[in-house]
């Protein structure tokens, strides 16, 4: 197969046109059964515009998935990636919406419910007009609506698993929220989810645990400005940029419970986009600091 334009866990990635329109087929291995047909399952229940659309499927001596071809790549080439002009503030706010939009659909509005477990720039693709698609949901998880974390065995990202998965396995939609603030602070810092020291004897550092030692300062502007992509220069708005790091804090909170559900995530950013400076979001959170923190109160 020509026309390679990715490589996965589970498989590599080829473009192709079928009947007019341009597909990326995924090619599994038959030992990669269970991922595929997590993936089949959901992607053939759910639909929504920030989600990858599945095309088809075949069967034959390996396992292919036919998506939608999105052109524009995944988000970690565009904060990472060489030879990409760098996204401008608006559009990382835009694809962070995005993103949240169709995390909030597979936990509250399917049945049933659906845990994605491996949320990662890497699996979030950028189309034409650099809108966010979440993508690969071969890790998914299916869980009764309203129910409890279950222990399962550990799979995912590191850098982006919250304790509580990488400690004991449980997994509840907390653990796509915590890997979404990790997101979050990609988006603000264009670093990777664990940054390497520069120094050999130094140790990796998680970019959790580097945003909480500036949010943690008394006045925190000066650190984080030192963490802000420095492909954006000064081309970005401080305050908008304090507050999408304050959400990602609280995504990435050690208590599951404290942590926002991705509704009040997704009404968090939408007031970052939002125009309107006195729109009163207070009735769409059940957490009372997430709309203490996007009030800037």
């Amino acid at each position: 197969m020509a026309n390679k334009i990715g490589q996965g866990g589970f498989g590599s990635v080829y473009y192709a046109e079928l009947r007019g329109e341009k597909a990326a087929i995924k090619k599994m291995d038959m030992q990669a059964s269970k991922e595929f047909f997590a993936e089949l399952k959901v992607l053939t229940h759910v639909h929504h515009l920030n989600l990858v659309r599945l095309i088809g499927y075949c069967v034959e001596d390996s396992l292919f998935l036919v998506y939608e071809y999105i052109e524009n790549g995944n988000l970690s080439q565009h904060l990472r990636g060489s030879g990409r002009d760098p996204l401008p503030w608006s559009t990382r706010v835009q694809i962070a919406l995005d993103s949240a939009r169709g995390l909030e659909y597979i936990h509250e509005h399917t049945v049933p419910v659906y845990i994605h477990r491996d949320i990662k720039s890497a699996n979030i693709l950028i189309d034409k007009n650099f809108r966010g698609k979440v993508a690969d949901f071969g890790l998914t998880k299916l869980t009764e609506a309203g129910g409890k974390s279950t222990p399962t065995r550990l799979v995912g990202t590191f850098g982006y698993m919250p304790p509580e998965y990488a400690r004991f396995g449980d997994v509840s939609s907390k653990v796509d929220v915590y890997a979404f603030g990790v997101v979050l602070y990609e988006l603000i810092s264009a670093k990777e989810a664990i940054v390497r020291a520069k120094d050999s004897g130094a140790e990796s550092k998680g970019l959790v645990a580097l945003f909480e030692d500036a949010l943690n300062q008394l006045d925190p502007e000066e650190d984080l400005r030192k963490l802000v992509d420095p492909r954006l220069g000064d081309d970005y708005p401080l305050e908008s940029v304090r507050k999408m790091a304050r959400l990602a804090k609280a995504c990435t909170h050690e208590n599951a419970q404290l942590r926002p559900s991705m509704r009040s995530v997704v009404v968090a950013l939408m007031t970052l986009t939002s125009k309107t400076e006195d729109w009163d979001v207070g009735s769409f959170y059940e957490n009372q600091a997430l709309v203490n923190l996007m009030s800037a109160r």
